[in-house]
């Protein structure tokens, strides 16, 4: 009995390998497996509690459970080292150049993953908020530490690097809880009546149950054209993700309200002369 006790010992005791002035044993290794478990089972303890809360929405239950996650296994990690006999700081110290070397290939990286804290904790923008960036208007479907994932107008999904939503000129137009103007330019023959335009261009505009009922919609007379008088329709809507398709249905309604009254939208027209 004593004779497997004491083999017993000599497994746990025996040496595998070293690292620095460590001596990594069986035992060491058995601890060190024991140690992550427990930790392991903190995390997801953790997690379920943070996603049992009222008060936080989905993308800032992922956002603090990231970061107390990620903040976790680091901690444990350089613990765990140091329980076992491994100095971190000689590691890193020893490894200082690759490091560096590291760091600044992860630059853009780390850079992306700072925003998206910013963003999540901020709350400038959130999942199903409508947004326009760098010319780019689009909803926004998730949000990740690193990326944020859009859908476009063309139901396009484009996965964008944070800091391009941090860096650039960004209008949220769903904190804005109002309806935004868009216009329309409509071109028609300079024989054609100028009150009759206005009238149906706004008659046609306002019927339309996707155009705000208030503000109402209104014409300008803009300009005159090398070979149309040009006219300005504004409108309000609610829908700016779906603006474009709802501008297609009014220049249909024109052009059939235009047939209808005898209205010419001209072709554009250049006059050559000829010298001789």
């Amino acid at each position: 009995m004593k004779d497997i006790e004491f083999t017993f010992r000599e497994l746990l005791n025996f040496k595998l390998f070293t690292i620095g002035k460590a001596d990594i044993s069986v035992s060491s290794l058995i601890f060190l497996v024991i140690f992550m478990l427990a930790l392991n089972f903190i995390v997801k303890l953790i997690r379920k509690l943070i996603y049992r809360s009222q008060k936080l929405d989905e993308s800032k239950k992922f956002t603090v459970f990231s970061l107390i996650k990620y903040v976790l296994y680091v901690v444990g990690f350089i613990l765990g080292m140091n329980m076992i006999g491994i100095n971190v700081s000689v590691l890193m110290g020893a490894s200082a150049a690759l490091l560096v070397g590291i760091g600044l290939g992860l630059q853009n990286i780390f850079s992306d993953f700072v925003s998206g804290i910013v963003l999540l904790l901020d709350s400038s923008i959130k999942v199903g908020d409508i947004i326009e960036v760098d010319n780019l208007v689009c909803q926004v479907k998730e949000i990740n530490l690193r990326t944020t994932t859009v859908l476009t107008r063309d139901d396009k999904y484009v996965i964008l690097p944070n800091t391009f939503l941090t860096k650039n000129n960004l209008f949220n137009w769903t904190h804005s809880n109002l309806n935004s103007r868009f216009d329309i330019q409509v071109g028609v023959a300079y024989s054609s009546d100028v009150q009759t335009v206005m009238d149906i261009l706004k008659s046609v505009t306002a019927a339309n149950p996707k155009v705000a009922k208030t503000p109402e919609p209104f014409v300008r007379f803009n300009d005159y054209a090398d070979s149309a008088l040009i006219f300005n329709v504004y409108f309000w809507s609610s829908d700016p993700f779906r603006v474009e398709n709802l501008k297609s249905e009014l220049r249909v309604k024109y052009f059939e309200a235009f047939r209808e009254n005898d209205i010419e939208i001209p072709f554009p027209q250049r006059v050559v002369h000829q010298v001789r």
